[in-house]
């Protein structure tokens, strides 16, 4: 089911939590949030919408951690229904594409729960102080030719680490549904 992110709820605290990688390595959200922000996404292996944009979001994960912001990447589906999401092919996945950013199991979705989200993409950017700046898209160009795209994820991000607040205009994010057990 095809489905858009709700606007940025400005402000919001996204809540605490710890969830494991593949192999077992747990990563706690407030130790990846440092004094330029915190990128968490919720993606999936599946979704043909995260697979059209897997390259261009390594590549801007990496500007944007090479920029000294946190990057984290949360799959909430429940695998068990969605087998090409099980913990062995997101390192499949992370590994195709270059993800250089934590790609974590989110195993009983409490976390997509807690930040409700929506879909998959879902980009949630936050400043320094873990308040919610950015609920948009990763850019212009979506399912579509990237060659004029407007990277308005890392554009968003790099305001919200200068100035601790995002953009006022905001596109949503479109995707695949979470999905729930």
């Amino acid at each position: 089911m095809l489905l858009d992110t709700p606007f940025c709820d400005f402000g919001w605290k996204g809540p605490d939590f710890t969830l494991k990688d593949p192999d077992g390595k747990a990563h706690t959200m407030s130790d990846h949030l440092n004094d330029k922000g915190l990128l968490v996404m919720f993606i999936c292996n599946h979704c043909p919408y995260v697979k059209a944009v897997a390259d261009r979001l390594a590549g801007d994960a990496m500007l944007l951690m090479d920029e000294g912001i946190g990057v984290l990447a949360v799959m909430s589906n429940d695998y068990r229904i969605k087998p090409d999401d099980s913990p062995e092919n997101m390192k499949t996945f992370a590994a195709q594409y270059g993800f250089p950013f934590p790609y974590l199991v989110d195993d009983d979705q409490s976390v997509g729960k807690a930040y409700g989200a929506i879909c998959t993409p879902d980009f949630f950017g936050f400043n320094k102080r873990g308040e919610l700046q950015y609920r948009g898209r990763l850019d212009s160009a979506g399912m579509n030719d990237p060659a004029d795209r407007v990277p308005e994820l890392v554009n968003a991000m790099r305001q919200i680490a200068e100035t601790g607040e995002g953009p006022r205009q905001q596109h949503p994010s479109m995707g695949c549904s979470i999905k729930w057990s």
